[in-house]
Parts: C-alpha cells; sequence; structure tokens
C-alpha cells in the first residue's frame, strides 16, 4: 500500500526542450536497468493470457523509450507461450537510433518513426497496446484518455508499472546513480557523449536519480488505476487491476488490464 502523497512533479525527460541526447541516454540506461534486473519477466504469463483473451497477434508498444522490454518479453511470449507476437515500439518523443538499432536486431520487431501520442492513437495502428513504466508521466485526466482511447477502439491495453509510491520505492531509487555508473559501459550503441554525460559531468546519473524519484512520487496505486475505469464499462470488455511480485527483488509490478471480448467485470 502506498504511504506517500502523490505528486505531479515534473521529469526532466518529458520536457520538450530537454536535449535528445540526455533524453535518449536516460531512456536507455533505463531500458538496460529493466533488461538486466529482468523487472517484466513475471508480468508474461498476464501478458499471454491477455493476448489469448483478446485474440491479437501483434502488440502496439506506446512509450517505448529506448525500446523498453517489449522485445524481450515478445522472446519469452513465443518460448515459454508459444505466442509468436509482433511488436511495433512507439513513442511521443521517439528514440530513433535505438529503435533502428532494435528492430535490425530482433526479429518481428518494427517502429512508428513519428511521434505517436497515446491519448489519441492512430486508428491505422493496430495490436495489443502495452505500456511500461510510463503511466505516471501522464495527469489523471490524460491516463484516464489513454484508458478511454483504448477502450472506444475495442483495443486490449495493458499497462505495467515497476514504480511504487512508497518509502521502499523511494529509498530504492536514491541507489540508481550507482546503477548508472555501472550500467553505463554495457549500453549499446556506445557513445562518447553517454561516457561524458555520465563520468566526466555526471548529468544523467543526477537527472536519472531525479527522475526516478518523481516517477515514484507519481506513480498511480491501484484503488486509482480502478477510478480511472469508471464509466468505461460496457458488455464484452473487462478491466483487471492487480500486482505481481518479483522474486528477486523486494518490490513488485502493478498492472491493469483492459480486455475486449470478455463481459464480467475482475474488480
Amino acid at each position: 500500500m502506498a504511504d506517500v502523497k502523490r505528486l505531479h512533479l515534473f521529469e526532466f525527460e518529458d520536457l520538450p526542450w530537454f536535449p535528445a541526447v540526455v533524453r535518449d541516454a536516460m531512456t536507455d540506461l533505463l531500458g538496460k536497468a529493466i533488461e538486466v534486473g529482468r523487472i517484466y519477466h513475471p508480468v508474461v504469463p498476464l501478458l499471454a493470457e491477455a493476448l489469448r483473451a483478446t485474440g491479437e497477434t501483434k502488440i502496439l508498444d506506446l512509450c517505448s523509450g529506448g525500446g523498453g522490454p517489449v522485445p524481450t518479453l515478445r522472446r519469452l511470449l513465443a518460448s515459454e507461450h508459444g505466442l509468436d507476437v509482433e511488436v511495433q515500439l512507439s513513442d511521443f518523443y521517439p528514440n530513433l537510433a535505438a529503435f533502428t538499432r532494435i528492430a535490425a536486431q530482433e526479429e518481428r520487431v518494427s517502429f512508428v518513426p513519428e511521434s505517436v501520442d497515446a491519448t489519441h492513437v492512430p486508428a491505422r495502428l493496430p495490436g495489443f497496446r502495452t505500456m511500461f513504466t510510463c503511466m505516471h508521466h501522464f495527469k489523471p485526466a490524460q491516463a484516464q484518455a489513454i484508458l478511454r482511447d483504448a477502450w472506444a477502439a475495442d483495443r486490449g491495453i495493458g499497462v505495467f508499472e515497476f514504480t511504487e509510491r512508497s518509502a521502499l520505492g523511494l529509498a530504492q531509487m536514491l541507489t540508481s546513480p550507482l546503477a548508472s555508473l555501472a550500467l553505463t559501459p554495457f549500453i549499446r550503441p556506445f557513445r562518447w557523449s553517454r561516457l561524458a554525460l555520465t563520468y566526466a559531468v555526471p548529468v544523467v546519473p543526477a537527472l536519472f536519480m531525479f527522475d526516478g524519484v518523481v516517477s515514484q512520487l507519481r506513480t498511480y496505486t491501484a484503488d486509482e488505476l480502478r477510478a480511472m475505469t469508471k464509466g468505461l464499462n460496457r458488455p464484452g470488455y473487462r478491466w483487471e487491476v492487480g500486482h505481481v511480485k518479483h522474486p528477486l527483488f523486494p518490490g513488485k509490478v502493478s498492472y491493469l488490464l483492459g480486455l475486449p471480448g470478455a463481459s464480467a467485470p475482475k474488480l
């Protein structure tokens, strides 16, 4: 249960004037941390069940940042659940260098090169919508608009967050500069600018911690997510809210699923 009041403060990477070279370094770092920690591996069974329930064979990942966990999860869906899905990455500020590299390395992964607004997803972009570590970036009205857009389009959506609005979550994020220093040499593609902004002038570790702490303070609780689905009810569409524990870390991953094709709400 959250024991910290939600504060919708700003994060540097959300600001339109924020330098792309720093934003990309931060999203690349987050992606590497999620990959190394296998943060979202526990939600693979949930995602597999949701894809089967909706009959979707394609994932449209929103707010993908530096690529996010979806390409890795796609491989797990295939190897562990027999679901060979296609993935399309997208973002309001697309990290095209990261997207291009991932699409070249990963089978059945592509990307949308132009900006995609999660509150108004173009109808030409089909698939089960996923959001990893990003719902907290949106104010409550915007977050509900994201859910309403998926509901109105009769699209499935899965929102997953490892951040947690609690004293434990905040304490864990204060150690993030150490992760930045340890993981940066292993991030690809190699860039001198990334090394300079991490070690010579430690802009990335400082801002990564700042944004990380703000992310914790912005994260929605299960009750707040449930409240956002009120009024988004009709026969044939179901909402589920819950969390799964990580086997290696003290925290948990929260989730919200919107599932067309099911009539009985599980909230």
